[in-house]
């Protein structure tokens, strides 16, 4: 009987695999590590600095002081005066924003569902064309505006070379523009207006509405816009009982998304709203660079504006999990 060797059916030597775990792991940390460097502590320095206590005559150094807040709040000198102007500050940054990018959604939602119906070309040409039109700065947007609405090259000089000025005058609009601050005695004028401000951050943002909306609608079902037309609806009823319903998500998401984005907006603030409807952005700058050079209030605006940004960041989710618990 022949004897068989035992090793001939042992087990093969594992072959030595790459760690991918551990490299996978060191890529995390360096990842993190990046993220602590260039966000969190950036964002901790500013929490600190605004503690800080200015000099009189001289920079500012290190402390752990609330009145830079009261100040925000009530102003420096409460209880013996109280004044809200940082408040209100902050009131025309929200004012500004949520007018903007509703605005802007609003607009914006037609035409990526008219863009969503066009054949695939189109709709890679006008995607890229949007996307193209974000690397404008918002100096070369601005200027372009500042352009367009001055009272000496732009649309009012056109106005009053067509006559149409004298026609607002004589049917009677011209009187309503000048309560609504866009006009003078002579001629209509578009800055600085309210108007002028919140045009031109709505266009800074239309192509970034354009972009988050489109996958929404570019997989909305057209069999039941078909059924609905079928059935005799016209065609608001079905963008208000089908379409709408349909991309309610995205629309909130955009529009709280925007708002966040044009709270920090200061090149269209500075050069379109009346210096007293500046927003905390320009008050930001005027204490950091300014005159003042009142860095620990700057930070404390700072800290205010990105708390305001994070709690309607929440309300947002709040509104989108409640939208979508009630489908």
């Amino acid at each position: 009987m022949t004897t068989i060797d035992d090793t001939a059916f042992a087990a093969p030597p594992a072959r030595s695999r790459p760690n991918w775990a551990s490299g996978t792991n060191l890529i995390l940390m360096a990842i993190g590590a990046v993220l602590i460097v260039f966000c969190i502590v950036p964002f901790g320095l500013v929490i600190a600095i605004s503690f800080g206590q200015k000099i009189e005559g001289a920079a500012w150094e290190w402390a752990f002081t609330f009145e830079n807040y009261q100040r925000f709040f009530v102003g420096a000198e409460w209880p013996d005066t109280v004044t809200f102007l940082y408040l209100q500050r902050l009131g025309y940054a929200l004012w500004y924003a949520v007018i903007a990018s509703v605005l802007a959604v609003a607009t914006a939602l037609p035409f990526t569902y008219l863009m969503t119906r066009l054949s695939r070309a189109a709709q890679a040409r006008w995607l890229v064309f949007l996307l193209a039109s974000l690397s404008l700065s918002e100096v070369f947007i601005v200027m372009g505006w500042d352009i367009l609405l001055s009272n000496r090259s732009g649309l009012p000089a056109l106005f009053k070379a067509t006559g149409l000025t004298d026609w607002l005058k004589d049917v009677g609009w011209f009187d309503v523009l000048r309560e609504w601050g866009l006009a003078n005695p002579r001629n209509v004028k578009f800055k600085p207006s309210q108007f002028a401000t919140i045009l031109t951050m709505s266009y800074l943002v239309w192509p970034y509405a354009v972009i988050l909306l489109y996958p929404a609608l570019s997989r909305l079902d057209t069999s039941l816009i078909e059924a609905a037309r079928t059935m005799g609806a016209r065609p608001f009823t079905v963008a208000r009982t089908v379409i709408l319903p349909s991309v309610r998500l995205p629309v909130i998401g955009s529009t709280f998304l925007l708002f966040v984005f044009l709270l920090g907006t200061y090149v269209a603030i500075t050069v379109f709203a009346n210096p007293a409807q500046h927003t905390t952005a320009v008050s930001i700058y005027e204490s950091v660079r300014g005159a003042s050079l009142n860095a620990p209030f700057g930070a404390t605006q700072a800290v205010i504006l990105l708390i305001t940004a994070a709690v309607f960041l929440g309300l947002g989710q709040a509104l989108n999990r409640a939208s979508g618990g009630a489908r």
